[in-house]
C-alpha cells in the first residue's frame, strides 16, 4: 500500500518515534518544496533545556489574547497528537491536520514521505497550518542547529535554561550543549534565567563563529531582571521563563498587561489536577531543583519512573527533602530505567518505597519524571484536559 493512501494517523503509525541517528537532508528538501507553496509567518525559535513549553505557551497565549493569529508548535503531547500544534487558543482539530497531511501527501513523493521521521513530517504539517497565522513559536524537539524546526530562517530566537540532557546526541558539557542550541540562531536572541555562567560565554563565540562562517551578525540580548512583583496563580518558578516572554513582547514592541498571563493553558506544568494530585512533565536536575523549591516546607509522596539515560540519581537526590514516600509507576517503554536499578538508588538515598499506588485524601502527591509519567497517571486518575 502506498503511504499516499494512509490517513493522517495511519500514516503516522508507520514512523518510528525515537531514532538513534537522523539525516536531515530530508526535512531540509521537504521544506524548500514546501516553501514553493506557502510563505510562514513571524517566526520565533525557542531552544533550551528546560521551560521552552510554558515559554512558548506563555507567548503564544498572550499573542493571541492581543487578536493576533499563532501557531504554538510543541512536543511531546500527553494524551493526544493534536495537543502538539496549539493554533490561535485551542489545539489543533483533527479536519485541520488531514488538511494539511493531503497537501503534503500530494507534493512530497513516496521515497520523500518513507524518510522523513515522525517529528519531521509533524514540524512540516506546523508550518503548512501556519501559513495564514501572524506568528509561529517553534518549539526545538532536541538541540538546536540540527534541529528539524530550525530547518527555516528564525526572526527570534528565546533560549531558556540551558543544563546537561541528551548528552549522547549533544555533547556532555554545558558549553557543548549551548554551542548546539545557539547556533541555530539567525538574527537575535535573547537569553533566559541560566544557572551557569557558560551560556553566556558560550554566546559570544558562537556569535563570532557564525560571523566567521555565515557572515551572520547575531544580537545577543539577555533577562537582567528575573523579579516580577504581581499575583500569579501559576506555579512560582514560571515567573523567571515569563521574564523572558516579558523581554520577547518588549523586542515586539508590544503593550504589557501581566493579567493576561494569568489565564494562561500550561498543562503539566506543577499542574494540580485533583484535590492534592500535581503533575509535572519534567524529568532532569534542573527541573528537579525548580519543584524542590516550589514544594518547600512540604512533603510529598512522589509517583515516579525515568528514562534510562536521564540522572535519575542525581533527580532524586535533590528531590530527596521533600520526599516522604516513592511509587514507582510502572511504564511499557523500552527507553524506561529498569526498576531494578530505581529501586537500589531510592534504597540507597534511604527513601521509602511504596509498592503499590494508593492516593490518600489527606496526603499531597507529585507524579514526576517524564511526558510517559504523567499520562499514565492521568489515565488511572481518570482525568481529561479540557
Amino acid at each position: 500500500m502506498s503511504l499516499k493512501d494512509l490517513t493522517l494517523k495511519e500514516f503516522l503509525e508507520h514512523k518510528t518515534l525515537y531514532y538513534d541517528k537522523i539525516d536531515y537532508s530530508y526535512i531540509k528538501k521537504s521544506s524548500d518544496i514546501l516553501s514553493n507553496y506557502i510563505k510562514l509567518p513571524f517566526t520565533i525559535h525557542i531552544v533550551g533545556t528546560n521551560g521552552k513549553g510554558s515559554t512558548g505557551r506563555f507567548l503564544s497565549y498572550y499573542l493571541f489574547k492581543n487578536n493576533y493569529k499563532v501557531l504554538h508548535y510543541s512536543s511531546p503531547h500527553v494524551k493526544k497528537f493534536n495537543e502538539r500544534i496549539w493554533l490561535n487558543g485551542f489545539d489543533v482539530d483533527d479536519e485541520t491536520l488531514e488538511i494539511a497531511h493531503k497537501f503534503l501527501k500530494n507534493i512530497f513523493d513516496e521515497d520523500l514521505l518513507q524518510k522523513l521521521t515522525y517529528f519531521e513530517y509533524t514540524t512540516l504539517l506546523a508550518f503548512y497550518i501556519s501559513k495564514d497565522c501572524d506568528y509561529l513559536m517553534l518549539e526545538a524537539g532536541l538541540g538546536g542547529e540540527f534541529d528539524a524546526t530550525n530547518v527555516v530562517k528564525n526572526d527570534l530566537s528565546l533560549i531558556t535554561t540551558i543544563g546537561l540532557d541528551h548528552i549522547s546526541f549533544l555533547g556532555d558539557s554545558v558549553e557543548k550543549i549551548s554551542r548546539t542550541k545557539m547556533r541555530s540562531v539567525d538574527t537575535k536572541m535573547i537569553i533566559g534565567y541560566q544557572e551557569f555562567s557558560e551560556v553566556y560565554e558560550t554566546a559570544q563565540k558562537v556569535k563570532k563563529e557564525l560571523k566567521t562562517e555565515f557572515n551572520k551578525d547575531i544580537e545577543i540580548l539577555k533577562v537582567e531582571d528575573f523579579n516580577i512583583d504581581y499575583d500569579f496563580k501559576f506555579a512560582s518558578y514560571l515567573k523567571r521563563n515569563l521574564c523572558l516572554v516579558l523581554k520577547a513582547l518588549q523586542e515586539l514592541k508590544m503593550p504589557i498587561n501581566l493579567e493576561i498571563f494569568n489565564s494562561t493553558p500550561l498543562f503539566g506544568r506543577c499542574q494540580k489536577v485533583g484535590k492534592n494530585l500535581f503533575i509535572d512533565v519534567g524529568h532532569n536536575p534542573l527541573a528537579a531543583k525548580v519543584l524542590l523549591k516550589e514544594f518547600e516546607n512540604k512533603k510529598i509522596n512522589l509517583i515516579y519512573n525515568s528514562y534510562a539515560d536521564k540522572d535519575y540519581k542525581e533527580v532524586l537526590s535533590i528531590l530527596k527533602p521533600i520526599i516522604k514516600s516513592i511509587t514507582i509507576l510502572d511504564l511499557e517503554d523500552k527507553r524506561v530505567v529498569e526498576k531494578e536499578k530505581l529501586v537500589e538508588v531510592i534504597k540507597e538515598l534511604n527513601i521509602e518505597l511504596k509498592q503499590n499506588l494508593e492516593i490518600k485524601e489527606d496526603e499531597e502527591y507529585l507524579a514526576f519524571g517524564s511526558f510517559l509519567v504523567v499520562e499514565k497517571i492521568l489515565e488511572i486518575v481518570g482525568y481529561e484536559n479540557s
